[in-house]
């Protein structure tokens, strides 16, 4: 699974580049380009990109045509509307050919191809890391916004969890257990920045923040952890002390998720919320 993980972080790093670098391409032969699609990498996107690499490609093509060539990608969801658009708007930029054209258009097709490649390549390995959670029946996308990525994420930087002897000593090895600093009987708890395995904390940090997330109509995607975290804020503690607090209850869930191999429960009441 490590290995799995490591790829599919490879890979993502690698196609933000790319993507970046393709930007940089398209800007220049596409002025208005961030008004053609939603995402620059989507497939109908990429399908626009790779069959028209420059303006010239268009010269020749109607509004029909173009719709009738982008409804296959985009699954009968783009419009001739949509193509009409995108033809205006290229012929309000008047990009004029430059030297050596089909040179940059190869480029272009290059740069398309390789990110739908790294993008089925992506597919490929979550497919695999679903098939393998599944037989190490691990249930960890039960908890709410857990993806097969990010539960693999947590099992290839936890392992195995017989290593552990309690949820206290995998608090630990994720660097959110408390560190004590004091003498004579006085002193104070501290987040502990110094120990622990900095990509499990990075995992459990973003995991810690998708739990408290509410939407546009006030819902959270956790309630349960919306209200322990409420909760930790009224008692006197700062939101990213909050926060902490969220990732220690996230890690004494998986936990026993992983040791006893259960789904996760949401509670209801609020005593057991804050408790």
């Amino acid at each position: 699974m490590r290995y799995l993980v490591k790829r599919r972080y490879a890979l993502v790093k690698a196609t933000t580049k790319l993507i970046q670098q393709f930007h940089d391409q398209i800007q220049n032969v596409y002025p208005s380009y961030k008004e053609f699609f939603h995402e620059i990498e989507c497939p109908t996107a990429l399908a626009f990109y790779e069959e028209y690499p420059s303006p010239s490609h268009l010269k020749y093509v109607t509004d029909e045509e173009l719709a009738d060539f982008l409804r296959v990608p985009s699954r009968n969801t783009c419009s001739i509307k949509r193509a009409k658009e995108i033809l205006e708007l290229v012929e309000k930029d008047e990009v004029k050919e430059r030297e050596f054209q089909s040179a940059r258009d190869g480029v272009i097709r290059s740069v398309v191809r390789t990110i739908r490649f790294n993008h089925e390549d992506m597919k490929r390995i979550e497919e695999i890391e679903a098939k393998m959670l599944k037989e190490l029946n691990y249930q960890l996308e039960t908890i709410p916004g857990v993806s097969t990525v990010t539960a693999s994420a947590l099992v290839a930087q936890i392992g195995d969890i017989k290593r552990y002897k309690s949820a206290d000593k995998l608090a630990s090895f994720g660097g959110v257990a408390p560190l004590y600093q004091g003498s004579a009987g006085k002193g104070k708890d501290y987040q502990n920045k110094s120990l622990g395995n900095r990509e499990l904390y990075s995992v459990l940090y973003l995991l810690a923040m998708q739990q408290i997330q509410v939407n546009k109509k006030g819902e959270a995607r956790n309630p349960e952890m919306r209200a322990y975290f409420e909760y930790k804020v009224s008692k006197g503690k700062t939101k990213i002390q909050a926060l902490i607090c969220i990732m220690r209850r996230l890690v004494r869930i998986i936990y026993a998720m992983m040791k006893y191999k259960t789904a996760y429960e949401m509670k209801e009441t609020k005593e057991q919320m804050i408790s």
